[in-house]
């Protein structure tokens, strides 16, 4: 048995290097349309719940969560923080919810935002995207703003294991815009911190999709409020939009913003359908709400 659960394993990891996360993303949003829900135990949202903030608060709330809309979305994203912010026992939480995600056939993204230098970058990739981590997601965000540069072991590693990164380009916080629509001069052109990213991350994909991939699988993200956002077009790879629904962004903004890009576009809702919680099925019937609009 033993013998037989290792091959299988080995076969689902050679099926899925051979697959990038790019047209294994591709796939599913064939079926399962374009939305993407979070999973963000917030403080609040455990009161609202009726659930205590503790380990085993979270625990349920990621249980109902997965119950909800595992099984009909493309793609889920737990918020790390609010997983953190509980130590090991959340971390613990983390681990069981990302299996959960697998099990019910959506694709997860750890929203982690990692960013560093060196060996310690190498160290949140072996984290969050090596085969065998138990903190392993289909995709992870990242944070470019020590140089796109200081992504190299993560870019490496997913590559080798058929994961995803979503690099921060153009965020909806206020405070983001002094440093990411800031410009820049490269080779006679002038452009935002922003669209470097996004250009950074198109080239990662041409290359991919030169070596036979259907898509890319580096996104980026880029809040669906903006209303000055980078060039999308040439990405070919996945968009990753929060800010959809109690933020205020709707489906003509991420239409608007996702341009050619937008089959890719992944609309993503957190408390616009949390707040239905903790009724499996009004959590359910807000997230096909949602999905509706998406396709």
């Amino acid at each position: 048995m033993a013998d037989s659960a290792a091959a299988t394993e080995g076969a689902n990891n050679a099926d899925k290097v051979a697959l990038g996360f790019g047209d294994r993303l591709t796939a599913k949003v064939a079926e399962r349309g374009r939305l993407c829900v979070g999973i963000d135990p917030h403080p609040a949202l455990l009161d609202a719940w009726g659930l205590p903030r503790s380990v085993q608060g979270i625990e349920t709330f990621a249980r109902t969560c997965v119950e909800a809309f595992g099984d009909v979305v493309a793609v889920v994203k737990p918020q790390v923080a609010f997983f953190e912010a509980y130590g090991a026992g959340g971390y613990a939480v983390l681990e069981r919810t990302l299996a959960d995600v697998h099990a019910a056939g959506a694709l997860s993204v750890a929203d982690a935002k990692r960013g560093d230098i060196g060996s310690t970058m190498a160290a949140y990739a072996q984290a969050w995207l090596a085969d065998g981590s138990p903190l392993a997601a289909d995709a992870l965000t990242v944070s470019p703003y020590l140089g796109f540069g200081s992504l190299d072991p993560a870019v490496a590693l997913a590559r080798q294991t058929g994961r995803g990164l979503f690099v921060l380009a153009a965020t909806s916080n206020p405070e983001g815009a002094s440093v990411q629509r800031a410009q820049v001069e490269s080779k006679g052109s002038v452009r935002t911190i922003a669209q470097s990213m996004v250009d950074q991350a198109a080239a990662l994909n041409a290359e991919e999709i030169a070596s036979g991939a259907k898509a890319g699988s580096f996104g980026v993200v880029v809040g669906a409020t903006l209303d000055d956002a980078p060039v999308l077009d040439s990405l070919r790879g996945p968009i990753l939009m929060p800010g959809v629904g109690a933020q205020g962004g709707s489906a003509a903004d991420v239409a608007r913003i996702a341009g050619d890009a937008a089959p890719l576009a992944l609309p993503n809702v957190s408390r616009g359908i949390l707040a239905a919680g903790p009724s499996v099925p009004a959590l359910r019937a807000d997230t096909q709400k949602f999905a509706a609009q998406f396709g």
